[in-house]
């Protein structure tokens, strides 16, 4: 299941943002990016009502798998994580975070991912 359409980041503005004004979390496998959200950045998108709500974008480069089937296999596994552990408590949480995967051979290791993944959520305090 993907997540839903009030967790998703877009547009480059938003990614040159959380670039140059984020908190970053280092991991074997992954790195989180962590800002503040920005609401005037999402209103070109016409997104007003949540933009102040925790949201979401998951980067998996081709250096971690060619194909996209493997590439979009893992953002569902990081998605589906999410979506049974974050609960709508946290929804308030006004940030923004960006999941860059480091390049490596750990598509068939589900249960490396989601461990790191959910250790970067914990020391990024995302989630308690």
């Amino acid at each position: 299941m993907a997540l839903p359409k009030d967790m998703r980041l877009k547009g480059h503005r938003t990614f040159n943002y959380i670039h140059k004004n984020s908190k970053k979390y280092h991991g074997k496998l992954m790195t989180f990016k962590v800002a503040r959200s920005n609401t005037e950045i999402l209103l070109s998108h016409k997104i007003t009502n949540t933009s102040n709500k925790f949201r979401v974008a998951i980067a998996i480069s081709k250096k971690v798998s060619k194909k996209a089937v493997d590439r979009n296999k893992i953002r569902r596994i990081l998605q589906d994580w999410l979506l049974t552990n974050f609960q709508k408590i946290n929804n308030h949480k006004p940030y923004w975070l960006l999941v860059n995967l480091k390049f490596g051979d750990f598509c068939n290791d589900k249960n490396r991912l989601l461990e790191e993944f959910q250790n970067l959520m914990f020391k990024s305090r995302l989630i308690k």
